[in-house]
């Protein structure tokens, strides 16, 4: 039996540089598994901070050490300004030239979180090779990436969200006689408390609880460094809950899941950290709310056009019983502390088996006639 050749695409240029490391590393081991060993071959890629692709030992010794390369100093102090020009453009060049072992690649999983990863553009550049690869194709990579786009796709399908209000950057760096304005809005339509977040992060990169004045500036200015795009949401008193979507245009809704907390919010290192937050699976709620939830989620994966695979965050306000849905993830985390397998291992689905189903996937949605 030929082993499929499964292009493990890692690392990048966003802030979730080492997020995407730990999740590689965790695909690697399921691949490397019993049951999958016999059909596939693990071929890594490994996106460098500067943005070259590297192939061979290094993306190996990467997933083996778990941190990334030190990236060499370009230039010495006694470097003539030719020599310095001549090696950025070396380094420019080498951003554009692909290992020669793509060709070899029979199916990619990427699993690069964060802009440039997760957002349309690295899909856009597989969907040119012509290989299937894991995940959402362009559009919905995209969707699901920009939480203004994200929003008006659920609003559409009809699903419950909360208040919010979406800015952009010159509106925040706008002359003083506007942005007091801008502020006054959003008061009046939102109240304190409310979350500030850059539209085309992940992982909570950005985003800032904020209960005055003060700290709403403050947010606003931090987001607009960011991101072009800013979106304001009203907090609500709520519980954290989360389910995952697999497959195709037949998915398939997991258990539901819970995630508990002592920080003020699910930021970047309670959610990468191990021991900063609980995860209750399956989630102790009502078996109406749990098929409501699987439902949502269902119809926010067909909403943005997601494919594969996605994680469907939700706010669960226990005192009224209103479900609203919060966003979704078309590339979720794999690390050991990631909701989306952990909840399909409450499932079923072994960690090995769902990296078998999702390359199965692949395969399967680059075999339709039209792909999306």
């Amino acid at each position: 039996m030929t082993k499929l050749r499964v292009g493990l695409l890692f690392g990048g240029r966003s802030g979730e540089h080492e997020v995407s490391i730990s999740s590689a590393r965790a695909i690697a081991t399921a691949l490397s598994a019993e049951q999958n060993t016999s059909k596939y071959e693990i071929l890594p890629f490994y996106i460098q901070k500067d943005g070259r692709w590297l192939a061979g030992d290094a993306p190996q010794q990467v997933l083996e050490s778990g941190t990334p390369l030190q990236l060499p100093n370009s230039t010495s102090d006694n470097q003539s300004a030719n020599s310095q020009l001549s090696v950025a453009k070396t380094q420019t060049l080498s951003r554009w030239q692909s290992p020669s072992q793509v060709a070899e690649v029979d199916v990619w999983f990427p699993i690069l979180h964060g802009p440039n990863g997760e957002d349309g553009t690295i899909q856009g550049l597989l969907t040119l090779m012509q290989v299937p690869f894991v995940g959402s194709g362009v559009l919905g990579s995209a969707v699901g990436m920009d939480k203004i786009a994200m929003k008006t796709a659920f609003a559409q399908a009809g699903l419950p969200q909360v208040k919010y209000k979406a800015l952009n950057r010159a509106q925040v760096w706008s002359n003083p006689c506007v942005f007091p304005k801008l502020c006054d809005e959003i008061e009046e339509t939102l109240g304190y408390p409310c979350f500030v977040k850059p539209a085309n992060l992940g992982s909570s990169v950005g985003i800032a609880k904020v209960r005055s004045r003060q700290e709403l500036e403050a947010a606003l200015d931090n987001a607009a460094s960011y991101d072009r795009k800013i979106i304001v949401e009203a907090g609500v008193v709520a519980r954290e809950l989360e389910c995952a979507v697999l497959g195709n245009d037949s998915p398939q809704a997991s258990v539901v899941g819970e995630i508990t907390y002592t920080t003020d919010f699910y930021d970047y290192e309670t959610k990468y950290t191990e021991g900063k937050a609980d995860l209750l699976i399956p989630a102790p709620v009502p078996e109406a709310v749990t098929r409501q939830i699987q439902q949502m989620a269902l119809q926010a994966f067909a909403a943005v056009d997601a494919a594969g695979l996605a994680r469907v965050d939700f706010f669960y306000v226990e005192a009224t019983g209103e479900v609203f849905i919060n966003e979704i993830n078309t590339l979720p985390g794999f690390t050991a502390t990631s909701m989306y397998p952990l909840l399909w291992a409450h499932s079923g689905v072994s960690f090995p088996e769902l990296v078998d189903k999702l390359i199965q996937l692949a395969l399967e949605r680059h075999s339709l006639p039209a792909k999306g």
